[in-house]
Order: C-alpha cells, then sequence, then structure tokens
C-alpha cells in the first residue's frame, strides 16, 4: 500500500468522522431547543401526561377540521399539542399555534368572543374563561382547554399560562 493511500485513507476516515459528530451536534442542539410545554410541576400542580403532538400547517385539519381553514388563512406554520392534569383530578389540553407573524396571532385572537372573559395581564393580550384560556405573545397563539369546572380551575389556569409564557420568552 502507498504512503499516499493511507493518508488519503487516513484524511478520508477523519472528515467522515467529523462529519458525524457535526451531524449528532446539530441534532443534540435541536433536541434541547426549549420547548413551550412545562415539564410537570414546572405550573404549581399541573402534570404534562402523554407526548407532545405537533401538526405541520397542511395536516391541521388532522387535528382542528372545520376550523383549519381560519388558521391557515392566518398563516399558521405549526400547531403543537399536549395533555395536562391538575392535581389528579382535572384534565386540560394545551394547544400552541406558531404563526408566521405576530400579526397572524393578533387575527386568530380578535376573532375570539370577548363576551364574558376576564382580561388577565399575560401575553401580548389574553382573555380568560370559566374553563379556558387564550393568549397571544408575538408569533404565537396559545390555548388551554379544561374539560371540567371548578372554583380552582381559573387560577389553575393562569398559572399554567405563566409558565408557558416564561417559556415563549427563551
Amino acid at each position: 500500500m502507498s504512503p499516499h493511500f493511507t493518508i488519503w485513507r487516513c484524511s478520508l476516515l477523519v472528515g467522515l468522522c467529523l462529519a458525524v459528530l457535526g451531524a449528532a451536534a446539530c441534532h443534540r442542539r435541536a433536541e434541547n431547543s426549549v420547548s413551550p410545554f412545562p415539564a410537570s410541576n414546572e405550573a404549581a400542580g399541573w402534570a404534562r401526561s402523554g407526548d407532545i403532538r405537533t401538526f405541520a400547517a397542511a395536516d391541521l385539519w388532522n387535528y382542528i377540521d372545520g376550523e383549519a381553514e381560519r388558521y391557515l388563512k392566518a398563516g399558521v406554520q405549526k400547531a403543537s399539542t399536549a395533555d395536562y392534569r391538575f392535581h389528579d383530578k382535572s384534565d386540560a389540553v394545551v394547544d400552541i399555534y406558531t404563526m408566521g407573524n405576530a400579526a397572524g396571532a393578533e387575527e386568530i385572537f380578535a376573532s375570539e368572543p370577548a363576551a364574558n372573559a376576564d382580561a388577565p395581564r399575560l401575553g401580548d393580550a389574553a382573555r380568560l374563561y370559566s374553563q379556558s384560556l387564550v393568549f397571544r405573545k408575538g408569533p404565537y397563539l396559545v390555548r388551554i382547554t379544561a374539560y371540567e369546572d371548578s372554583a380552582e380551575i381559573k387560577p389553575a389556569l393562569l398559572e399554567l399560562a405563566r409558565a408557558i409564557e416564561q417559556r415563549l420568552a427563551k
């Protein structure tokens, strides 16, 4: 074997190793990006149950059939959703819509009814109902819906929303 062939082979092997390590580092960096969904008990009393599910804009109808067109017109890029449980007795779902820009989130938010809603200081604007909360922050529209109504659910929804808002800022 000639010395040139051996050097060429070693160079190729080193290059291949660097490429594999670089790809692994990029993949790990993507995995370590901050999720907008709080971990269990990051928001007092709330535990995430199940996996985070994500729907690309083209597949949004699989999740919110009938409403998808409205979001598509507003420039939705993706929707992510996760289930939560409050003190092992109340279930809720968190939907986070990533829009192309803040105007898209504002458009969807403005279409939500304001009657019978409180306006807590949260994100750029928020509405708190008896069993749900919707807020926008930059290009994000967040909707949290509880399946049961109780005296403690409104403050609990606010607690979960604040944890999400902090994560969206990262």
